[in-house]
């Protein structure tokens, strides 16, 4: 059971690189559209994907029993999906129009298997405990970082061997079979588990009855404050590397060796978070995340290897962020008896609102301080750079700390089992 759930991560993890690092050459380069055309239209797509989040989860809980009906829909629109954008020759329309179409699509489907998936882990794992769930994440977020892995360097390696006029087509059409392959494999365990008897109806009433519950409030602030950190450097990472270090032939390497490092983790995090608990694993990796972004924050031009350290610590440290937190949400959710598909959407919404958001506050910052992607830019400008990419996650991080520390006691028990239904 646990391969084909962590098998499953890899192919929903495998779909975010392709959209957010290659799209836009792609766009710009096989369709024609122009960077400020491209720029609209992920706005758009970007906010109709956090805002639709918890209306997908409610429909996930309505339709509880059709739960493998609807994850064979987003099997079927994420691949079709990315075949169409990459694969396929554009009909006779407007290629902004075909553009915007297709990622609706991929966007939707992804967003619908996101939520299913994570509520399905709850169900597979209820009742049993807090442990039970810091066990099914750790392979979660391993195939996760795999999936990633695999869509960093898949398009690079076809290039390498010769394909590089058709990367593009052949790295859509591998990721459909992927995909393929992996609904099949998962689609027994989506009527597995079971869901609490006395789970009220996924209604508003249910959005209310979750967002009542006071670790359930305190634990989505927590994920949105612990997700801006990694949306900050995520957003700002290839100005940092080309124009603050001077090292932009090695974004690629730098990228692979911090997800590896997270991905090699997540075991680890997952054993120690099944035997202490979440909050005490989970604090020196936010010292470990605090000390990495005030590292960065001294580095100079060219400090290569220093900054290679960093992406090590700080990709471990993301390790703990990845399995913990979602799996003590997960117990929580279990705990309280909530409606998981709604309150996974909610949890979803919550991690892309704050990577809009830190969007929304850090670019309009650093064009105000004159800073050119690029271009030449004062000391100043660079130094506004190293803020955003550095310091702010600093304090970003230490908030969530406050609030990791807030939560009630009971709601991070280890060996606790869940009463039975």
């Amino acid at each position: 059971m646990s391969l084909r759930y962590a098998g499953f991560a890899v192919i929903l993890a495998a779909a975010g690189i392709p959209i957010y690092i290659h799209l836009p050459r792609f766009a710009t380069t096989q369709l024609g559209v122009s960077l400020g055309t491209l720029g609209a239209i992920l706005l758009f797509i970007r906010i109709l994907d956090f805002a639709q989040d918890p209306l997908l989860g409610w429909l996930s809980d309505r339709q509880s029993t059709n739960r493998p009906l609807l994850a064979a829909f987003g099997a079927i629109g994420l691949g079709g999906g990315f075949v169409a954008l990459f694969a396929v020759v554009p009909p006779p329309m407007p290629p902004a129009v075909w553009l915007t179409l297709t990622l609706i699509v991929i966007f939707t489907s992804f967003s619908l298997l996101t939520v299913l998936y994570y509520g399905q882990g709850v169900r597979l794992m209820a009742g049993q405990g807090s442990t039970a769930h810091y066990r099914l994440a750790g392979g979660r977020e391993a195939g996760t970082v795999f999936g990633i892995l695999i869509a960093t360097t898949l398009p690079s390696l076809l290039q390498a061997i010769g394909r590089e006029h058709s990367a593009y087509r052949d790295f859509a059409l591998l990721y459909a079979g992927m995909v393929l392959i992996a609904a099949m494999a998962m689609q027994p365990l989506w009527s597995k588990g079971r869901a609490p008897m006395t789970r009220k109806q996924p209604d508003t009433e249910g959005l209310r009855m979750a967002l009542r519950q006071g670790p359930v409030r305190s634990l989505l602030v927590l994920g949105f404050l612990n997700a801006m950190p990694v949306a900050a450097t995520s957003t700002l990472f290839l100005f940092f590397v080309e124009d603050r270090l001077q090292l932009g032939d090695r974004a690629g390497p730098f990228l692979l060796l911090f997800f590896a490092a997270a991905g090699a983790s997540a075991p680890l995090w997952s054993l120690l978070g099944q035997r202490f608990g979440a909050r005490p694993v989970m604090l020196p990796a936010m010292i470990l995340s605090i000390l990495s972004f005030l590292g960065v924050a001294l580095l100079s031009e060219g400090q290569g290897m220093w900054f290679a350290v960093i992406c090590l610590a700080s990709g471990v440290a993301l390790g703990a962020d990845m399995v913990l937190l979602p799996a003590l949400f997960a117990a929580t959710v279990d705990r309280k008896d909530l409606p998981e598909g709604l309150s996974f959407g909610l949890w979803a919404f919550a991690a892309k609102a704050s990577l809009a958001l830190v969007a929304a506050l850090v670019l309009p910052v650093l064009d105000g301080a004159g800073f050119v992607p690029g271009g030449p830019n004062s000391p100043e400008a660079l130094w506004v750079l190293t803020i955003c990419y550095a310091l702010l996650p600093c304090s970003l991080k230490c908030a969530a700390i406050y609030v990791l520390y807030k939560l009630p006691a009971h709601v991070d028990d280890p060996i606790e089992q869940m009463p039975a239904r």
